[in-house]
């Protein structure tokens, strides 16, 4: 269980409580301005499709570590053990979801391969920075997530919609976060999409399908980024036997700087 909703500033100060059990919340606003990551991990052939699946998506599955079959670090990233350093798992069986565990080490198989993908919250930092409110990040929650209308492309069995994550914010702010986000090209770029949420797809911003309800204020826009939880839209379809990704929200902290995600990262192994 999370003990203290205060920031806790380090990557490897995180990564030790949730190793040890004592942390399992959402990851925004906590370790430092370190680069954050979604995490997909299949086996054989579907890891092979969803290798051509993120190449074919790179705006909402940029890659940022591709793992060795069998082995639970990145060592491009950090000191990392994927069976162990992420707050809250999902276990999907079939396309099904099976269960959210702290720890998978009982799960991990020798055929196993881990996709690292670059997660909006490594941009929240120069958000906060310029004065652009990040509201979920300062309350504690998790930020809303939305299955949209629009199509990713297909790869071999994976397919499906384009989840996306949504800011609400001053409309002068939002010309801003553009500006900003654009530089971030491994952490979703720019919004996909500013404004009337019906027009991607989205019914009712006050229910998001994962993460906390938004607080929006008056005066504000709704601001969309394309989200790394699309893999798991596309797990469901693909039904694959067994596959493992991060909870939404609940990121793989690593010890790149947050700032690396302006450009591609060296040495990023994509079998």
């Amino acid at each position: 269980m999370t003990e203290s909703t205060s920031a806790i500033s380090t990557p490897a100060a995180l990564r030790a409580l949730i190793r040890e059990g004592r942390f399992d919340g959402p990851t925004a606003g906590h370790g430092g301005e370190a680069l954050q990551a979604n995490l997909v991990i299949l086996a054989g052939e579907a890891a092979q499709d969803f290798l051509r699946f993120c190449q074919a998506n790179p705006r909402p599955c940029p890659l940022l570590a591709v793992g060795e079959p069998g082995d639970p670090s990145l060592p491009t990233l950090g000191d990392i053990d994927l069976r162990h350093d992420v707050p809250r798992y999902r276990v999907w069986r079939d396309g099904a979801l099976e269960g959210e565990p702290i720890d998978i080490a009982d799960l991990w198989r020798d055929d196993m391969v881990s996709f690292a993908i670059g997660c909006s919250f490594s941009f929240e930092d120069a958000l906060t920075r310029a004065g652009i409110p990040v509201r979920h990040q300062a309350a504690g929650r998790n930020v809303p997530m939305y299955r949209t209308s629009l199509a990713t492309r297909a790869a071999g069995r994976f397919s499906g919609p384009l989840v996306v994550s949504m800011r609400a914010m001053p409309a002068a702010d939002a010309i801003e976060a553009i500006a900003i986000c654009q530089r971030f090209p491994l952490a979703h770029g720019a919004p996909v999409h500013i404004g009337d949420p019906a027009q991607i797809g989205i019914t009712d911003l006050d229910r998001p399908d994962y993460g906390d309800a938004p607080d929006i204020r008056a005066g504000d826009i709704p601001v969309f980024w394309a989200c790394g939880v699309t893999p798991q839209a596309a797990i469901t379809a693909a039904k694959p036997a067994l596959a493992i990704t991060h909870a939404p929200g609940h990121m793989l902290v690593t010890d790149v700087p947050s700032s690396q995600a302006e450009r591609r990262l060296t040495g990023i192994h994509t079998r």
